[in-house]
């Protein structure tokens, strides 16, 4: 079981146009949006990735006004967030070994971020509802790959509920009245 005193979150890329045309967009904006707050809730620190945020376009507005309560964006030209020195000083710095993975594109830099994460000793677990690719053959595909390298696979619901771990207190009310 994975508890909010060890984890850190990472949302990678979803930004300008390309988070437009992601298959199910709507759905992904609106699972991610749920699971920044609900994350929120658990004080868990919160990086957050743009490729190229000059040429493509910074982090989806209702993403980055929920975003930016907690940190500031690491622009990246890598696919790797692990290729960027401030990602990995800020993920460091977190003291934190487990990292809670959404993003876009599941299959590239989803993929090559997790990859990196792994390989360099990071416990990943991909939520796998707020992520996405172009095509959902994609996104299954980055998903299997991810998996194969040994990230965990989660969802939005499922992975709060288990930090949460029990069905009393105020911020349990907060996640039921979130979520539905």
């Amino acid at each position: 079981m994975i508890n909010s005193q060890e984890c850190a979150f990472v949302v990678v890329d979803v930004q300008g146009k390309l988070a437009q045309v992601m298959d199910r967009s709507d759905d992904l904006h609106s699972c991610l949006l749920k699971l920044i707050k609900g994350l929120q809730l658990f004080d868990i620190p919160t990086l957050w990735l743009e490729q190229l945020p000059d040429k493509l376009g910074h982090t989806t507005p209702v993403l980055y006004e929920q975003l930016i309560q907690s940190s500031d964006p690491i622009a990246k030209q890598h696919f790797s967030g692990w290729h960027c020195n401030e990602f990995q000083t800020r993920l460091k710095d977190t003291k934190r070994q487990r990292v809670i993975l959404a993003g876009i594109e599941a299959h590239v830099c989803v993929y090559q971020t997790c990859s990196d994460l792994i390989d360099n000793g990071f416990d990943v677990h991909l939520v796998v509802d707020a992520m996405s690719s172009r095509t959902a053959d994609n996104k299954a595909i980055g998903i299997e790959m991810m998996q194969n390298k040994g990230a965990k696979i989660t969802n939005m619901e499922s992975l709060l509920f288990e930090l949460q771990h029990q069905a009393e207190g105020e911020r349990f009310r907060q996640l039921i009245k979130m979520i539905k």
